[in-house]
């Protein structure tokens, strides 16, 4: 097929792949008035989605392109995880009882109904979405990329475009071009899957990790008797000319599900193999990795989709600031080192939670399982693993940096609670600039609280979104900011930037204009 060669229109960002994660991207970045250029090499809708919980980390972060509303109209709601050996419950994660998130459950869909409503919001705010477009070259320069692409037909186009963010899945062109490493530790699973009509005894709002001596298996309900079914397999004993029968499925689930379920119908199945990966830089210049181009991490927690879909929003404000000139450019380094410390942290995590779903010996299993149950009997399972899985305990630099439990909605007024959450007393913080939360501490305000304040507000650059916290929050928020009055400086993501004194208001002036032109740490 010889095609034509010819420049094309450079819009100041290209994004290469458009799912979940790629669409996130182009979203953010449409929405603050900045041209992209989505493309992608033609992976279209697929009813066989692997990723389809949601936690609630995400819901809060997904308010900040306005489609949380849209996703929870059509969604089913899960109050946590319950964990199960040979049929015995051990323990529970409650996303119920997170006391710190808006969302307090999981919402599980499946992935192509997740990128419906993303690509809706993408043709809204003025995107086109260009498919069977492939990047075949890549330039990498300080200057910017130099890119090659690909149309159906043969049709080759050359540009030159500011930015580039690959997030064209784990076998990434933009990944291989850029010569980045893509290295992991040595966790190789395979499982099959399936989408099935069940009846079961089992509640429709947990979804279950069940564990036996032949393997370990999940079911998680997705609403109307569809449940989400995964579970060990050998290497190779399914591939696409051989999916995985209904047989097999049932065979399983008498074996290592608790309560008793029957399968009446799979929507659909198929088997894939897993193995850890994590690239060795997920900045080059200005060219970016997003999503499973940057990590590949196991299935187990269902963790995949949303730390890549944490990846975008990290990447994006930041992107965005620069362009307009809000920020300077060293702030985007930390992309980079925060991304791949939290992709670490989560592999390290869910090779835990695959590894305890795999043991088979008599000593082992005893083992875990009296761990489990220990750990949810003194409230560990509850405090550890329910803020891991709900990625509401994300933090960057170490503790430096914690997500704290405030809206990031770009709808709402500062202040105000968006109208679906009941009130709530969630305060929403700025989606593109450092939010100043001014804190009087969890009893009375000091005396001179209101001029310690007005005195602050005076010193801080003019245009800075500042919250008064004097009225009630949730208690979650108010553990977070401490017993004493604080001033928070809060980045455009949720994550604590620092916690200031409000008597010294230099330093949170001085702080605002080192996260804005320096860096994103103090």
């Amino acid at each position: 097929m010889g095609g034509l060669t010819e420049r094309g229109p450079a819009a100041p960002v290209l994004v290469v792949g458009a799912g979940p994660v790629g669409l996130v991207v182009a979203c953010e970045l449409l929405q603050r008035d900045i041209p992209v250029r989505l493309v992608d090499a033609g992976r279209g809708h697929s009813a066989h989605s692997r990723a389809n919980v949601v936690w609630p980390r995400n819901l809060e972060l997904l308010d900040r392109i306005g489609v949380t509303g849209d996703l929870l109209d059509i969604g089913h709601r899960l109050a946590g995880t319950a964990f199960y050996s040979r049929g015995r419950r051990l323990a529970t994660a409650w996303m119920s009882r997170l006391p710190d998130s808006p969302y307090p459950f999981a919402l599980t869909l499946p992935q192509h109904d997740t990128e419906r409503v993303l690509r809706r919001r993408f043709a809204d705010l003025g995107g086109t979405l260009e498919e069977g477009v492939r990047l075949t070259a890549l330039g990498n320069t300080p200057g910017g990329p130099a890119v090659k692409l690909e149309h159906e037909g043969g049709r080759v186009e050359e540009l030159e475009p500011g930015w580039l963010v690959g997030a064209d899945g784990a076998h990434s062109t933009v990944r291989k071009e850029l010569g980045i490493a893509y290295d992991g530790p040595p966790v190789d699973v395979s499982f099959a899957i399936t989408d099935a009509r069940l009846t079961t005894t089992l509640s429709e709002d947990l979804s279950h990790y069940c564990y036996a001596p032949s393997g370990a298996m999940v079911l998680g309900p997705m609403g109307d008797g569809v449940h989400r079914i995964a579970l060990s397999v050998p290497h190779d004993a399914y591939d696409e000319g051989s999916p995985p029968p209904l047989e097999m499925f049932q065979q399983v689930v008498d074996d290592r599900a608790a309560g008793r379920s029957r399968l009446e119908e799979l929507l659909w199945s198929g088997s894939f193999r897993v193995r850890v990966r994590i690239a060795s830089a997920f900045r080059s210049e200005r060219c970016f990795l997003v999503g499973d181009a940057a990590h590949v991490i196991s299935p187990a927690g269902g963790q995949g989709m949303n730390t890549g879909m944490q990846d975008a929003f990290n990447l994006a404000w930041k992107l965005s600031g620069v362009i307009r000139g809000e920020f300077g450019e060293a702030i985007l380094d930390s992309y980079d080192t925060e991304r791949r410390a939290v992709s670490h942290s989560v592999a390290r995590s869910t090779e835990l939670l695959t590894k305890a779903g795999l043991v088979n010996t008599p000593a082992k299993v005893a083992l875990r399982d009296a761990a489990f149950m220990a750990a949810d009997r003194s409230g560990l399972f509850q405090r550890k693993v329910a803020p891991q899985l709900g990625q509401t305990a994300v933090s960057y630099d170490g503790d430096r940096h914690p997500r704290l439990p405030v809206m990031v909605s770009g709808g709402a007024e500062p202040g105000d609670a968006p109208s679906r959450l009941g009130g709530g007393g969630w305060p929403a913080v700025d989606r593109d600039r450092h939010t100043v939360l001014l804190w009087p501490g969890r009893r009375t305000p000091p005396p001179d609280w209101q001029r310690t304040r007005d005195r602050l507000r005076r010193a801080l650059p003019e245009g800075t979104p500042v919250l008064d916290l004097t009225r009630a929050v949730p208690t979650g928020l108010a553990a977070a900011l401490g017993p004493g009055p604080a001033v928070a400086v809060v980045r455009p993501d949720g994550h604590l930037l620092a916690r200031l004194d409000p008597r010294r208001p230099r330093e949170t002036t001085h702080l605002l204009t080192r996260a804005a032109h320096l860096r994103s740490r103090p």
